[in-house]
């Protein structure tokens, strides 16, 4: 209490106590070394306190230079709208509104019978394309086969039928000769008749020899009709022969004509497969739009639903919509005067009112412009000119893997977010 009296008056107000000289003199010298002690010790307790204000300023400074913080915040996702790829009947919905699902659920499912008849009509029209394409390609190499042998033979008939007609035209000639040959026996015999009838008439030769004369005159007068009836028997060889060359002539351009054929049958066969083809593709196509009968989700998420059964959708008609409640991610518009330090890759906190926890992420991107809408140009005032305004740049934040399990974070929730620069 005597020293707290002491600190709180000052020296000249302490009132000494009567004393006597010896004990006033001893009073005077324990005051007079006491009081530069004291005021040391105020000067040093200021001199600390101005230590520990400028330390902790300066611990204070460096925290709040360590991260930029925002409250234009918000929690975003990618929204996946599932549409109908076919035209179709709603038989049934096998999900309610806000339900979880797994990529490759069923959400929707549309009357498949249709769908089914046309698969199977599409599987016929296909079998019978394949026959006649089978068909085309046993034809292709039995043309080929054909029209090599026809020529071989038409070639070798052709030359048949220019040996025959060598060949008749030389019995031909031989039976002219011998034409001419009975008609001279037979104008000689013919003489002999006339003479020996003169002769006979005047008995200078025998009736016999007249008989003999006439004789021979009726047999060569007959070998004459042979000889012509040969020649002209020849003559007709001669002519089927030359219409046997021109047959063989005939088929032979016939055969030389094979390749056409063969390249036509090729054609044919290869037009039979590409419409094989085309009727696989439809096929395909058959199996895949019975396949979109049942739509499935395309990502994991919740499900906010717009359609019914009953309903007649169309294509590209939107039905459902999934929100996949695991990607989401943060979009803060901080100051562009807070992105100096800011980078890449930067630990990030997010704090969300709703339940009062903080998550763990880092900064994903930088946007490339300001605001959600980019603007190039400044604004003005009311006078027209220019002034300057601090614009808000977005920032994606990813959340760490882990961190949002219960899905906690919705799309469009406002929330805190801070980027640590250090």
């Amino acid at each position: 209490m005597s020293e707290q009296n002491q600190k709180a008056n000052p020296p000249e107000a302490i009132k000494p106590e009567p004393h006597t000289p010896a004990d006033n003199a001893a009073a005077d010298d324990a005051l007079v070394s006491a009081y530069p002690h004291r005021r040391s010790r105020k000067r040093w307790i200021v001199i600390a306190s101005i230590v520990v204000l400028a330390v902790a300023g300066a611990l204070l400074m460096h925290y709040l230079s360590g991260f930029e913080s925002t409250d234009d915040a918000q929690v975003d996702v990618h929204l996946y709208p599932v549409s109908a790829r076919i035209s179709g009947y709603v038989q049934k919905v096998d999900v309610g509104d806000n339900q979880w699902v797994e990529k490759g659920s069923t959400l929707v499912e549309i009357d498949p019978e249709d769908y089914e008849v046309a698969l199977a009509r599409a599987q016929a029209t296909l079998e019978a394309s394949e026959a006649t394409a089978k068909s085309l390609d046993i034809d292709v190499p039995v043309t080929s086969v054909d029209t090599s042998s026809q020529l071989k033979f038409t070639s070798s008939d052709i030359k048949d039928a220019e040996a025959a007609i060598q060949a008749a035209e030389k019995e031909a000639a031989a039976a002219h000769a011998r034409v001419l040959e009975a008609l001279a026996e037979n104008v000689k015999a013919q003489d002999d008749v006339t003479r020996y009838r003169l002769l006979l008439a005047k008995e200078e030769v025998p009736k016999q020899v007249y008989d003999h004369a006439y004789a021979g005159a009726a047999t060569d007068a007959a070998a004459v009709a042979a000889a012509e009836a040969d020649e002209a028997a020849a003559q007709q060889a001669v002519q089927e022969a030359h219409s046997r060359l021109a047959e063989a002539q005939a088929q032979y351009e016939n055969a030389e004509a094979g390749p056409q054929r063969v390249a036509a049958t090729q054609a044919k066969a290869l037009s039979a497969v590409a419409d094989v083809h085309q009727k696989e593709a439809a096929v395909e196509q058959a199996q895949l739009n019975l396949g979109y009968t049942k739509i499935l989700a395309p990502v994991s998420g919740e499900v906010t639903k717009k359609v019914v059964v009953g309903l007649n959708v169309d294509p590209g008609e939107q039905l459902l919509t999934v929100v996949p409640l695991d990607r989401v991610w943060i979009t803060a518009n901080f100051k562009e005067t807070q992105l100096k330090h800011m980078r890449v890759g930067q630990r990030a906190k997010i704090k969300l009112d709703s339940n009062g926890r903080t998550y763990n992420g880092h900064v994903d991107s930088i946007a490339g412009g300001t605001g959600p809408i980019f603007s190039l140009l400044p604004p003005e005032n009311a006078t027209g000119n220019y002034v300057k305004i601090v614009q808000r740049v977005p920032v994606k934040i990813v959340l760490e893997p882990g961190e949002d399990r219960d899905h906690q974070l919705r799309p469009g929730m406002n929330v805190e977010a801070k980027v640590y620069l250090r």
